[in-house]
């Protein structure tokens, strides 16, 4: 008996932020018979929980355009970090009942020939977490945050780190992080709800960038040993001013230019040199072989326990994938955006 086989699909290129329904668009126009569907040895995956990360709209771009991740394929589905289960498989690696976690389609129903070619692994749940946990603190944005932490924070006890989008999936991680190794932390993000957050896990000086000057916080509270950036523009400006000699930048992410790539734009680089700045971008792919294992044992036990907290913003359906994509953009999303697209 055939059923609906939703899809999310790359309708057009934004200009600015990303539009529901022009630059991505819903299609129910597919079916598939999950029973009779052929396999050809590989797996047929259900998505449960897909991952609306801020990178997404680098990817949505003209395919002429180079970057360190794929451009979406217009007129095909989108894809990014997601949960799905197994529900029939020929294939020896995976079997019916299986998690796997990676890089999946936005599509209600997806096959895959091996692990290896997909870019997918088996996901194991040893403490009973829900599986949208395994897209946010124990997926990509909390990988993020940890092996980035590990291979360049240099920390040591009694530092100052200054943390833009303390409240997100991944600047959320690192307070509690930097917290655990004993720095002050000051915190910044967009809304009251987001400080109160952020005091909750830790942070000693928490702060609306909205409603509060930067400058004149860091100028108060450091000068600050490392500054974990994910915004670049007039942050990267302030924490460059503020920053003391020989600090450590962490560069995740500049979402001030994502939609106004002039926003991202930095005037007072010159600190670099002058205060002996270490500045370290990083893709956390590349990564994965150092840490990963490290990364598994120590976070999920963490999280379980509640030691480490977390927080996530759910919508439903593949339908609603466009209205996310906007909010993480506009930073009107409360916490890890999640798009949950099925039950099991």
């Amino acid at each position: 008996m055939p059923v609906v086989n939703g899809r999310v699909l790359f309708n057009s290129i934004p200009e600015g932020f990303p539009v529901p329904g022009e630059s991505t668009v819903y299609d129910a126009s597919q079916t598939i018979d999950l029973e009779n569907v052929p396999l050809n040895g590989g797996f047929l995956i259900k998505t449960l929980e897909l991952s609306i990360d801020p990178y997404m709209r680098s990817r949505m771009r003209s395919a002429e355009i180079k970057s360190y991740t794929p451009p979406f394929t217009l007129g095909e589905p989108l894809n990014g970090y997601g949960i799905g289960v197994v529900i029939r498989s020929e294939n020896p690696e995976v079997k019916a009942g299986d998690h796997v976690y990676g890089m999946l389609e936005h599509v209600n129903y997806v096959i895959r020939k091996d692990l290896a070619s997909s870019g997918l692994q088996v996901i194991k749940d040893n403490h009973g977490l829900p599986w949208s946990t395994f897209i946010g603190v124990l997926g990509m944005p909390g990988k993020t945050a940890f092996m980035a932490w590990k291979e360049y924070s240099q920390a040591k006890k009694g530092e100052t780190v200054f943390v833009s989008t303390g409240a997100g999936p991944v600047g959320s991680l690192v307070i509690q992080l930097a917290k655990l190794d004993g720095l002050k932390v000051i915190g910044s993000a967009g809304s009251e709800e987001k400080v109160q957050f952020m005091k909750e896990i830790g942070a000693d000086v928490a702060f609306n960038y909205k409603t509060t000057n930067t400058k004149e916080v860091l100028a108060k509270e450091g000068p600050i040993d490392i500054f974990w950036d994910n915004v670049g523009g007039e942050t990267l400006e302030a924490a460059l001013e503020a920053a003391n000699v020989n600090a450590r930048f962490i560069e995740c992410g500049m979402i001030s230019g994502y939609n106004n790539p002039a926003a991202a734009a930095v005037r007072n680089l010159f600190h670099v040199v002058a205060k002996s700045i270490s500045m370290h971008g990083f893709i956390v792919s590349r990564l994965h072989a150092k840490y990963d294992d490290e990364f598994y044992k120590t976070l999920p036990p963490l999280v379980a326990s509640g030691k480490i907290k977390h927080r996530e913003d759910v919508w439903n359906g593949l339908e609603s994938v466009g209205d996310v994509m906007l909010a993480v953009q506009k930073g009107t999303n409360k916490a890890k955006a999640v798009v949950h697209v099925a039950d099991e």
